[in-house]
């Protein structure tokens, strides 16, 4: 399948690893260069990178806390150098605390808002900045938490919510000047983060009950609407939060 995305050049944020890693892979398959972004994972982010070489597109490792502008600013200075220029950007990179709400500081709060959401905006004004002017597109991951009411999931659900409402703004302000921008909200997908939950398991048996699909997610599902969301086929998809559920969220 031609998706008319070979030698396109994306960043994927939160890529060593999890969903991420299976975006990154996604896209060198369709021949796209990915620039690999970690914070602490450097092994697992070169294993990833020589992956992506393996399937015959270019790699790039950066090491940076989207959290933090400087990083991003100096990540963005590695791109260019070595790339010149970028077409997509895929805001993945996450992080929270997953307690109740009782529970939480405000520490815990902003840090949360800070990686899951305050993070595309510094992202997105580094990534309009280079090459080349139109064609750009961004895609945000998300989670169904942003609409649903989730034990221990307040911060990241608020920072979720406040991750699609940016995407929306930035569309309505971005489309013009020919830039691109959707999220994407996962369902349950079965991977290392999930460890973090103290009913875990209750959590993986709930939705393969309730899932129409009949399975929980894997990374893999996820993967495959973000590669959708960069090419042409996906031209007229603006300020969208598309849902990658398996019929999960429709069910009352």
């Amino acid at each position: 399948m031609d998706l008319m995305i070979r030698g396109k050049r994306a960043l994927v944020t939160g890529s060593s690893r999890g969903i991420g890693r299976a975006i990154a892979l996604s896209l060198a398959d369709f021949k796209v260069d990915v620039a690999i972004n970690y914070l602490r994972q450097r092994t697992l982010a070169e294993d990833t990178a020589a992956e992506i070489e393996a399937r015959g597109a270019r790699a790039l490792v950066v090491k940076g806390n989207v959290a933090k502008p400087e990083h991003v600013h100096r990540m963005f200075e590695q791109i260019s150098a070595a790339w010149g220029g970028l077409d997509f950007l895929v805001s993945n990179a996450a992080s929270g605390v997953i307690r109740p709400a009782v529970e939480l500081s405000l520490h815990h709060f902003h840090w949360t808002m800070d990686i899951n959401a305050g993070a595309l905006l510094p992202l997105v004004q580094e990534f309009i900045k280079l090459p080349p002017d139109t064609g750009k597109v961004v895609v945000a991951v998300s989670s169904l938490g942003a609409v649903r009411a989730i034990p221990n999931y307040m911060a990241v659900g608020a920072s979720k919510a406040a991750l699609e409402s940016m995407v929306r703004h930035l569309a309505a302000e971005l489309g013009p000047d020919g830039v691109r921008v959707n999220a994407v909200s996962a369902g349950t997908v079965d991977t290392d983060a999930l460890r973090f939950f103290p009913n875990r398991d209750q959590i993986l048996q709930t939705a393969r009950e309730r899932t129409p699909a009949g399975r929980v997610l894997d990374p893999q599902d996820v993967a495959n609407v973000v590669v959708f969301l960069c090419t042409d086929f996906a031209s007229m998809i603006h300020g969208q939060t598309l849902v990658v559920d398996g019929g999960y969220s429709i069910l009352a």
